[in-house]
């Protein structure tokens, strides 16, 4: 990123400081309280239908029935809630979220959970099963992310967690917890590129640790220069994505670590997205940027083994280069009157099943099958890629692999309310800002015949429909735009509380 680009980045996030500052001291005014209320209370109409499109369908429960109700009618509902839901993942309509999909493959992993229904890591001593397969994920997941090329490649190591967000948080708590006991450091700080995962954001949070976001290129891959200038002696770790979320795009890690290394601080790829297709991808013959313990300055990984590792829903791998790095990560407390205590990860107990059902996945797939469902995944990619090129209104964001995404280049043409009317055609698209864009992540799903073909024809007609109806109002368009223009974050932040209140209410 050239110097007017950062000048311009400066002056936008001193901007949005500003104005959150002068929203959140003018919302306590009567008469500007009243009327941000009354506006909110118009979005919250639009948000409750969002959330609970079941109202008029379904009985609601805020109290327990005072006679638990017959199974078989329980059953049924869940049945027919199922069934309304499943056919747009399982034809191919959502951007990720299922990764794999096939039925035969499925019922092998709800017949994994359903043995170990009653299990609980927490109490190894009464099933050491868990154990057996947590152990035995983490090391395959550790050789498929090269922990043969360590120096001592046993002292490679992990947990099973329960999602991406949980991987990165433990490994950051871990950073931190290490500088201060090896280093004394009390004002930790992490540098992350601007398109890192929100986890780190979380982890920032929770744990008390500064986040310095640095910007990125033309290519949307972190800037490496700026996250050296982002360094001091406070930093704990430094982070790549590989790829990121946002826009597919492996970040220049190679170079990070190794000055990471020379600094003398911990690096961590974040490969929640990329685990488990890039080191098939490379050995496909694809041109894969280095990422993982490959490189000396990588001190940890994370990767989801319920995305394209295709185990259920709930289940990721944190790694760590060494065991003296990962016993920061552990939780002890010798001096509970409840006895001695400990957990590896946040969660105390932990549902046992998701780990057989994830060792399944990984055994009933093995190489050969990681390697062909990448190979279908990127070949729909190359597809994808194409088709969109030749939509002269449309421009895709740097070049990656599977997850695409693309703007618009033409100024009659909203980005945003192309989704709109993707999303009238059932489709389920990530529409994302800064740069206005959305994108999709290719899955096992999309390599199915025709799907690619349905894609592409419904965004060409998408993006005609809109060059053809420029007045056309309604949809998500001008929320989308809004939370990605709107310079006081205090009303995006408002916003999004508001619909997770809606979630909760019955």
């Amino acid at each position: 990123m050239d110097i007017t680009e950062r000048a311009k980045q400066r002056i936008r996030t001193t901007g949005e400081t500003l104005a959150s500052s002068v929203f959140e001291f003018a919302k306590r005014l009567p008469l500007v309280k009243d009327r941000i209320a009354a506006e909110y209370d118009k979005l919250l109409v639009d948000l409750r239908k969002s959330a609970k499109p079941y109202a008029d369908e379904f009985a609601s429960s805020s109290r327990l029935p005072e006679q638990g109700r017959p199974h078989a009618e329980l059953l049924a509902e869940l049945e027919s809630l199922r069934e309304r839901e499943e056919a747009r993942w399982r034809e191919g309509f959502m951007s990720g979220g299922v990764y794999h999909g096939e039925p035969e493959h499925v019922a092998l992993l709800e017949r994994a959970y359903a043995i170990h229904s009653q299990t609980n890591p927490l109490h190894s001593d009464i099933w050491p099963s868990i154990s057996k397969y947590e152990a035995e994920i983490v090391a395959m997941t550790g050789d498929m992310l090269g922990s043969a090329s360590v120096a001592a490649p046993d002292e490679v190591c992990g947990t099973v967690t329960s999602g991406g967000t949980e991987s990165i948080l433990l490994a950051m708590k871990t950073y931190r917890d290490q500088a201060r006991v090896e280093r004394g450091i009390r004002r930790p700080n992490m540098v992350a590129p601007i398109t890192a995962h929100a986890a780190f954001d979380k982890a920032s949070q929770y744990f008390g640790i500064e986040l310095r976001k640095t910007p990125v290129g033309a290519d949307f891959r972190a800037d490496v220069d700026a996250a050296k200038r982002a360094v001091d002696r406070n930093t704990i770790c430094m982070i790549g994505s590989a790829p990121a979320f946002a826009h597919g795009m492996v970040d220049p890690i190679e170079a990070l670590s190794s000055y990471a290394k020379q600094r003398g601080i911990g690096f961590h790829t974040d490969a929640c997205l990329g685990g488990f297709v890039l080191p098939w991808a490379r050995e496909l013959g694809r041109e894969v940027p280095g990422f993982d313990f490959r490189l000396p300055g990588v001190t940890s990984i994370s990767a989801d083994t319920h995305k394209y590792g295709y185990a259920a829903k709930g289940t990721s791998v944190l790694l760590h280069r060494s065991k003296a790095q990962r016993k920061f990560q552990w939780f002890t407390i010798t001096d509970w009157p409840g006895g001695m205590y400990m957990s590896p990860t946040i969660a105390g107990s932990r549902p046992g099943g998701l780990s057989a059902a994830c060792w399944v996945a990984l055994q009933a797939i093995g190489r050969a099958g990681y390697l062909d469902a990448t190979a279908k995944i990127l070949a729909a990619g190359d597809q994808v890629r194409a088709g969109i090129r030749a939509i002269p209104e449309l421009e895709l964001l740097g070049d990656p692999l599977w997850v695409i995404a693309f703007r618009s280049r033409d100024p009659e043409v909203d980005i945003y309310r192309v989704l709109d009317v993707m999303t009238q055609r059932h489709w389920n698209l990530n529409g994302l800002h800064r740069p206005a864009c959305m994108h999709i992540a290719l899955t096992l799903r999309h390599t199915h015949e025709g799907v690619v073909e349905r894609l592409l024809a419904d965004l060409r007609e998408a993006v005609e429909h809109v060059k053809a109806h420029p007045s056309e109002q309604g949809g998500m368009a001008p929320v989308y735009g809004l939370a990605g223009t709107l310079p006081a974050r205090g009303a995006v932040r408002d916003m999004l509380g508001m619909y997770l209140d809606a979630l909760y209410e019955v």
